[in-house]
C-alpha cells in the first residue's frame, strides 16, 4: 500500500484547502451563527468538487438530454450518465455550470436551484441530506448567495478543489468538519478516525491475504456500519485496488449524521464507485443492508455512546431472535454500546470460503472498556465469552493516548475474523504499541504532532505502522506481543460460603439440615478456567477460613483482556539515598526561595 498518503505533506495540503474554504465563511458574519457555517461551505464545496467532474463532458450531456428527454426516468439517467463519461454514475442536465451562474446577478436564486434540479438522482439525495435548499432560500434573503457561489468560483479555490483527488479531499473534508465542531461544541470523533489509524487497520486487515486478493476475477466486498465520510472505505479500497487494479470492489456503507452521509456518498460518486448500497439511517434500528455479508469490515464507532433511545428495539430483537439475531450473545450497559457494533458486525461476516471470496474479518477501534468492563454474568463478559470461545477473537493492538481529535484516552484495534488462519486458531495476540514506556525520540510507534489538533498530539509515522504490522504477521512472543490461549482469559467468579452462627457460636440449619449461609461473611473468588477450582480452594482459601466452601450452584464464567497485567514492567523504587538527597535540594532552593520574599 501507498504508505505516503495521509503524510505529513498530504495533511499540509490538506489544511491549506480547507483554510481556503474556511476563509469563504467570513461572508457569512453577522447573518449565521459559526456553528452553522459547516450548512453552507460544506455542501458548497461538494457541489463544486461534482461541477469540476463533469465540466469535460457537460455540453455531451445537455445534448444528450435533448435527445432522450422524451424517454422513462429509469432509462434516461443511465443514457445521461454514459453521456458523462465512461463508469459515471451521475451527471448534471441543467444548461448552467457553477461558473455560468455567476455571469447572473439577478437571477441566481431560480438559475441555482435549475442547476441543481439538473443533477441525477444519487446527487440530489446528497443535496437533500444537506437541507440545502432551505439554505438557499436563506442566502438569497441574505443578499449572500450570489458572494458565496462567486468564492468558489475564484481561482484560488478552484485550482485547489480542481487537482485535490479523494483521498487529500477526504482530509480536508475531515478538518472542515473538525473545525466546524469545534464551535459547535460537537464531537469531531463521531464522523471520522486519524487517516494513519485507518492505514495501520488496512495493514493489518488484509496483511495475510495479498496472495488471494491478487488473484484474478476476484471480488470484494467492504463495509463500514458507522461510515462517517468515508474515510475507511476509501483507504481499504485503495490499497486492493493497488494490489490489483482488476478487482472488483463494492464498496457498503452506513451513516447517521446527514453532512457525513452526504459527503461520502459524493466522494464515492467522484471515485465512480456505485453507491446504491451507502444507507441512510442507524445501523441498529434501520439495518438498511440487513441480508448482507462481507469479506472486509472495518469501523470506529463512538466512543461511549449509550443506546437508551434505541434500547426498546435492541431488547426486543435480543430477546426474540436470540443468537439467530445480531444481540444475542448479550447486551452491553446503557452508557456504551461498542459491543453491540461489534455483535452487528459479527452477524455480517462472510462464513464460507469461495473461489471468489477473501473471507470474513473486521477491524474495529474502541476504547479500554470492552476490554474489561463487567464482571462475570454480565453482558459484556458474556459477549466476550461468545467471541472468545467461538475462536472470533484473532488480535487486539494497543495504541499510543492523543490519538484521536476528540479525546486523548489509549484506543485499541480489535481484529474479529470468522475463521483464523491454521496457526493462529485457538490463540489470541496481543500487541502493545503504546511505546509508553520509551524514549519519545526514537520511539517506533508515534511522533508527536507538530501543533496539535484538539485532542491529538501523537500521530503513527511510516515506519511505526510498518512495524506494528511486521510485529502482528510475524506472530510471536516478544517484547511487544504476547501470544495466548483462548481459555487465559477466561476465569471462573466462586462463591466462598461460610455458615451462619447463633449467639453462642453454633452452626444453624435450615428444615432440612443443610448448613445455613450467612450472607454477610459471603465473599468471591475469580479463578482461572485453567485452574481446578477445588485445588484453588484447599490452596488459597481453606487455610484462613477453614469452615468455608463453595456454592457450585453460583459459579459463573467470565472473559476479560487486561493489558496492564500482561504487559507489566517492574520498575525498581528508588533509593532511600536517592530521597535523601533529593529532598535536602528541595529545602535548599525552597530556604532561597524564602530569603528572596522576605528581602
Amino acid at each position: 500500500m501507498n504508505n505516503s498518503r495521509g503524510s505529513a505533506k498530504d495533511r499540509e495540503k490538506a489544511r491549506e484547502i480547507a483554510g481556503l474554504i474556511w476563509a469563504n465563511a467570513d461572508l457569512l458574519r453577522g447573518n449565521y451563527k459559526r456553528a452553522d457555517y459547516g450548512k453552507i461551505i460544506l455542501p458548497f464545496t461538494v457541489i463544486r468538487r461534482l461541477d469540476f467532474v463533469l465540466e469535460p463532458t457537460k455540453q455531451k450531456v445537455v445534448d444528450a438530454f435533448q435527445k432522450y428527454k422524451d424517454k422513462k426516468p429509469e432509462v434516461l439517467e443511465p443514457l445521461l450518465n454514459r453521456a458523462a463519461g465512461k463508469g459515471m454514475q451521475f451527471h448534471n442536465r441543467s444548461k448552467f455550470t457553477f461558473n455560468d451562474l455567476v455571469k447572473d446577478h439577478q437571477n441566481i436564486a431560480a438559475n441555482f436551484r435549475n442547476y441543481l434540479r439538473g443533477f441525477s438522482s444519487h446527487v440530489k439525495e446528497i443535496i437533500d441530506y444537506f437541507s440545502f435548499d432551505e439554505q438557499i432560500k436563506k442566502l438569497d434573503e441574505y443578499n449572500l448567495l450570489f458572494q458565496i457561489t462567486e468564492k468558489f468560483t475564484k481561482e484560488e479555490t478552484v485550482s485547489l478543489l480542481r487537482d485535490a483527488d479523494t483521498i487529500l479531499m477526504g482530509l480536508a473534508f475531515e478538518e472542515l468538519i473538525r473545525k466546524f465542531a469545534e464551535d459547535s461544541n460537537e464531537t469531531a470523533g463521531e464522523h471520522f478516525t486519524p487517516r494513519e489509524v485507518i492505514r495501520l487497520m488496512v495493514n493489518i486487515l488484509f496483511a495475510k491475504d495479498k496472495k488471494t486478493l491478487t488473484k484474478g476475477g476476484v471480488i470484494c466486498t467492504l463495509y463500514d456500519p458507522a461510515c462517517g465520510t468515508g474515510g475507511m472505505l476509501s483507504e481499504a479500497a485503495e490499497y486492493i485496488r493497488e494490489m490489483n487494479h482488476g478487482c472488483e470492489i463494492k464498496v457498503f456503507g452506513q451513516e447517521l449524521n446527514p453532512e457525513s452521509y452526504a459527503i461520502c456518498k459524493s466522494e464515492l460518486l467522484i471515485k465512480n464507485q456505485d453507491t446504491t448500497y451507502v444507507k441512510f439511517g442507524n445501523s441498529f434500528t434501520q439495518d438498511g443492508l440487513s441480508d448482507a455479508r462481507f469479506d472486509y469490515m472495518l469501523s470506529n464507532p463512538p466512543f461511549g455512546v449509550e443506546w437508551r433511545k434505541v434500547e426498546r428495539f435492541i431488547k426486543d430483537e435480543s430477546e426474540k431472535c436470540g443468537y439467530n439475531g445480531r444481540f444475542g450473545a448479550g447486551l452491553p450497559p446503557i452508557s456504551d454500546g461498542s459491543l453491540l457494533f461489534l455483535q452487528h458486525m459479527i452477524s455480517k461476516l462472510k462464513r464460507d470460503k469461495t473461489p471468489n471470496s477473501t473471507g470474513g474479518r473486521i477491524a474495529v477501534v474502541f476504547n479500554g472498556s470492552p476490554l474489561f468492563s463487567g464482571g462475570a454474568g454480565s453482558g459484556t463478559s458474556d459477549i466476550r465469552k461468545w467471541i472468545i470461545e467461538n475462536d472470533m477473537l484473532e488480535t487486539i493492538i494497543a495504541l499510543p493516548d492523543q490519538l484521536f481529535y476528540n479525546t486523548g484516552i489509549s484506543t485499541y484495534i480489535w481484529i474479529v475474523t470468522a475463521q483464523k488462519y491454521k496457526e493462529r486458531k485457538g490463540k489470541i495476540q496481543l500487541i502493545n504499541a503504546t511505546g509508553t514506556e520509551l524514549d519519545e525520540k526514537d520511539n517506533p510507534f508515534y511522533s508527536k504532532t507538530p501543533r496539535s489538533l484538539g485532542n491529538k498530539r501523537k500521530e503513527l509515522h511510516k515506519k511505526a505502522i510498518q512495524y506494528i504490522t511486521e510485529i502482528y504477521a510475524d506472530f510471536e512472543d516478544g517484547e511487544y506481543s504476547k501470544i495466548f490461549d483462548n481459555d487465559d482469559f477466561g476465569y471462573q467468579r466462586i462463591t466462598i460460603e461460610r455458615p451462619k452462627r447463633d449467639e453462642n457460636g453454633n452452626i444453624m440449619k435450615d428444615k432440612k439440615g443443610n448448613t445455613v449461609a450467612d450472607a454477610d461473611l459471603r465473599d468471591y473468588e475469580n479463578v482461572p478456567i485453567k485452574e481446578d477450582i477445588h485445588k484453588y480452594f484447599e490452596r488459597e482459601v481453606k487455610p484462613h477460613v477453614p469452615d468455608a466452601w463453595i456454592d457450585k450452584t453460583k459459579t459463573k464464567i467470565g472473559y476479560e483482556i487486561n493489558f496492564t497485567k500482561y504487559f507489566y514492567k517492574y520498575k525498581p523504587l528508588r533509593s532511600l539515598d536517592i530521597i535523601r538527597r533529593e529532598i535536602l535540594k528541595l529545602e535548599k532552593e525552597t530556604e532561597g526561595m524564602i530569603k528572596k520574599i522576605l528581602g
